[in-house]
């Protein structure tokens, strides 16, 4: 699999009224190349391969698939935090070993949980978390207030949250604000204890400097469905023992994929009805 390369856009997308789009680059250069095209629909959810100011200054309309993979992404994360907690990952690599080490870390119960970005993967983890009657803190730009209260979650100042969480958790899109979120500075204000969880984006985490806070034992280990570089190509990173990692499956379920792909179509009916 690779993406397109733009002359293969340009001819592929010809003289296209529509266009129903993945994560091939959509910038100011090929929009140029295409004056017939008047709407995008975006298959997933993510706006980082995509120039809107190029797209609103053409009159191009875009529309997404919000909010059709959450429950994949949510469900993926609880597993991050589940497997981080109970040391499932070290324990299977262990074992496969001839290692037989009993250590069965922590429950994931009654911990604090610091989430980062409460749209809709966000919210969706909170619901999956209420059995486990964990303390779950939020951050986000965005008025929450009416949600933490049906949830029983707590908003808070980012600084604050970083600092009190058991496990701090991703969902923010990659915008010029989030890119290296996570960096050096943020790390060291984390326990030692804790864990980070990302299923978003990877350049909202500076990786590098993950890398060493995992190696030096800053904080006790991380889950990463997402890199700075996809494929991931640094090795001696993904090898690090208290590093779990998945190759960007959060919203690959079938039943995501299958939900993505009718809602993306039918964006292009609701355009097309529209514009007959």
């Amino acid at each position: 699999d690779r993406y397109l390369s733009m002359p293969e856009l340009v001819d592929f997308l010809g003289d296209a009224d529509a266009a129903l789009i993945g994560r091939d680059l959509i910038n100011a250069e090929l929009i140029r190349s295409l004056p017939e095209l008047g709407m995008i629909s975006k298959y997933g959810v993510g706006m980082d391969n995509i120039d809107k100011d190029a797209l609103s200054g053409a009159n191009i309309e875009i529309r997404m698939t919000t909010g059709t993979n959450r429950r994949s992404v949510a469900e993926l994360t609880l597993g991050f935090m589940i497997w981080l907690f109970h040391n499932m990952s070290s324990g299977s690599e262990k074992l496969k070993k001839g290692d037989w080490q009993r250590d069965g870390g922590q429950e994931l119960s009654e911990k604090t949980i610091g989430i980062i970005g409460c749209g809709n993967v966000g919210q969706e983890l909170v619901r999956l978390l209420k059995p486990f009657q964990c303390k779950v803190k939020i951050h986000d730009i965005a008025d929450r207030s009416e949600f933490c209260r049906k949830y029983g979650a707590v908003k808070m100042g980012f600084d604050d949250l970083i600092a009190e969480a058991d496990i701090v958790t991703l969902h923010v899109p990659l915008t010029e604000d989030t890119e290296n979120l996570i960096n050096k500075l943020v790390l060291e204000k984390m326990k030692s204890s804790a864990f980070l969880v990302n299923t978003s984006r990877g350049r909202v985490v500076d990786q590098e400097d993950l890398h060493r806070a995992l190696l030096f034992g800053e904080i006790a280990g991380a889950g990463l469905d997402v890199f700075y570089e996809e494929p991931p190509i640094d090795t001696k990173f993904l090898q690090l023992s208290n590093l779990m990692v998945t190759p960007h499956i959060g919203g690959n379920t079938d039943e995501a994929v299958e939900a993505m792909g009718k809602a993306a179509i039918q964006n292009l009916v609701e355009y097309f009805n529209l514009n007959e």
